[in-house]
């Protein structure tokens, strides 16, 4: 039985591997754009703004985490941060994508909800997820700050974010796992930055 677990052996070193190369060379070539993502998101809640946050599949799910970390907690105890997830109403999504579009399920959101001084946080592995370009450009319309997560090819969503987190790899799953990285990285930086009396 054991022979025959050779080859998951290998598939798992191979992946633990890869994504331990990934993770050492993107944050050590990130460090910079990372903590700037991360003043700005500190600054947007400081200001009284808030956060939304929308993506596809794996992505609706670190859309998800994100909203949860800043409305409850990340570290320490401290006040709650107002951020929400776009993924999550299920009436309005399926309204929506009925009555107007699957690509609008999104932006429509943003429409009735963002404002100028808030943030939105558009994650897309591939950067080209049509729905939430659409809430990019929605955003911008209405002169929020924009942070983009994405994958190796930051077209189109590049041009529409301020800040904008790309993780130079091809693998899906890895970039995902660089995500969820930047993830609890933001918002333990938010926490520092607005909560920590060690922080300049």
């Amino acid at each position: 039985m054991e022979s025959d677990l050779r080859w998951m052996h290998a598939v798992i070193a191979r992946h633990a591997q890869e994504g331990v190369v990934l993770r050492e060379r993107y944050f050590a070539a990130a460090a910079g754009e990372v903590a700037q993502a991360a003043a700005a998101l500190a600054a947007i809640l400081a200001g009284g703004g808030k956060v939304l946050v929308c993506g596809n599949g794996g992505s609706a799910a670190d859309a998800q985490h994100l909203a949860a970390e800043l409305v409850n907690r990340f570290r320490m105890d401290r006040p709650a941060l107002p951020a929400l997830a776009l993924t999550v109403d299920t009436s309005v999504l399926t309204a929506v994508a009925n009555d107007v579009a699957f690509e609008a399920v999104f932006a429509r959101q943003v429409e009735a909800l963002g404002q100028s001084g808030d943030m939105l946080v558009a994650i897309s592995t591939s950067g080209r997820s049509p729905n939430v370009l659409a809430a990019l450009r929605t955003a911008r319309a209405r002169g929020m700050t924009c942070l983009g997560l994405c994958g190796a090819d930051p077209q189109p969503m590049g041009p529409l974010c301020q800040h904008l987190l790309a993780v130079p790899h091809g693998s899906t799953p890895l970039v995902q796992e660089i995500h969820i990285t930047l993830i609890h990285m933001l918002c333990e930086l938010v926490e520092q930055a607005l909560f920590s009396q060690s922080a300049p």
